[in-house]
């Protein structure tokens, strides 16, 4: 058996909120969790827009039904997406990245002054990384919530991208998946790379919180 590889031309999906303008103080761009779809992850941030904030949702390229089969034999019409998993992970990375390039580019922010935010949730964490490391994004501020960085990422290009940027880490209180394991890795990949982000604790799960994300887009 032979595994071969194929190029061609895909289109994906990606969503905003907000105007971009001459008043527009921030662009954020979002990074939703596994089995979440950016339409919906979107709506949780829009009353950011009020704030002059300009927000774009990228979606993973890999959608699924969220359930199993119902009785019926059919899944019901619950879909998540994904950002990758661990079969084929490494195309999956650079076919992400170079969708999420061409998503700059479509937005013509490869020039814009306007100061960015990348902003990763869970699965989304490990993703937004990649791309601030391996893409062609520009930006001011990182948010990782409720995730890590990626362990395989490459901590010396990191040091050098992450040392003069703003580096933020939220985490709920009662995530059920921040066990006290994982975060003694995030501050071992954080040492790794050579910096010291800033911890923002709630009283929270392994979810969203309006009032962080207001205090975030002061």
């Amino acid at each position: 058996m032979d595994e071969k590889k194929v190029s061609f031309q895909f289109d994906a999906r990606y969503y905003t909120a907000g105007t971009l303008n001459e008043s527009t103080r921030q662009i954020w761009i979002v990074f939703h969790g596994y089995g979440q779809l950016a339409q919906y992850f979107l709506r949780k941030f829009e009353h950011l827009t009020n704030q002059g904030i300009y927000l774009i949702a990228p979606e993973g390229l890999s959608r699924f039904y969220l359930s199993e089969l119902t009785n019926s034999g059919r899944p019901d019409n619950k879909v998540g997406a994904t950002w990758m998993t661990r079969e084929n992970r490494l195309m999956d990375i650079d076919n992400y990245i170079r969708y999420l390039d061409a998503m700059l580019l479509h937005e013509q922010l490869n020039h814009s002054r306007i100061p960015v935010t990348l902003f990763g949730f869970s699965q989304g964490c490990a993703t937004v990384c990649r791309w601030a490391i391996e893409g062609k994004a520009k930006f001011e501020r990182l948010i990782l919530w409720a995730g890590l960085f990626p362990p395989d990422m490459n901590f010396e290009k990191g040091h050098d991208l992450l040392a003069s940027k703003t580096v933020t880490m939220v985490i709920g209180e009662q995530d059920q998946f921040l066990t006290k394991e994982r975060m003694y890795e995030f501050d071992m990949l954080a040492d790794k790379l050579g910096i010291q982000p800033e911890k923002l604790l709630f009283n929270g799960k392994h979810e969203l919180n309006a009032e962080v994300l207001e205090k975030l887009a002061r």
